[in-house]
């Protein structure tokens, strides 16, 4: 996908598409700026619970400033379909830091499938860091 930004030049957007379980459906990431991207309604799909309840979410480490909304909301310019015509809007997405703080807030069986998934990657990153840091302080670089 593209989107025009000022007059000639064009940016490239990536995406991943998600898929949950099998016959559940998928989620398209957005991926921008060395980060991953969520409007609230896809968290709300991927968590598997209400937006409202995502909102309330996103609102609370907003406000016990556990994340700051500068640093973790950007505005995407996406295109829907609404009727017979497509219509342009500027929609508020967050990115993987206010993703994950939400996700260990939602109470959800999918949120604790992210959760266990979450804590496995950074498991495993920490454990491979470790040894990859022991093998160069033994081989003095």
């Amino acid at each position: 996908m593209t989107e025009q930004a000022g007059r000639n030049s064009w940016i490239r957007h990536e995406f991943l598409i998600f898929t949950k379980q099998a016959g559940e459906g998928t989620i398209e990431v957005r991926v921008e700026y060395e980060t991953v991207w969520l409007t609230q309604k896809l968290m709300a799909v991927l968590f598997d619970v209400d937006v409202r309840t995502i909102s309330e979410h996103v609102e609370n480490i907003y406000e016990n400033g556990e994340q700051r909304r500068e640093a973790t909301v950007r505005k995407f310019r996406i295109v829907q379909k609404e009727g017979n015509r497509e219509v342009a809007r500027n929609v508020d997405f967050c990115n993987l830091d206010a993703i994950i703080a939400v996700g260990f807030r939602v109470n959800s069986s999918r949120a604790v499938q992210f959760r266990q998934w979450a804590t496995g990657v950074l498991r495993d990153f920490a454990i491979r860091g470790y040894v990859l840091d022991k093998e160069r302080l033994k081989n003095g670089s």
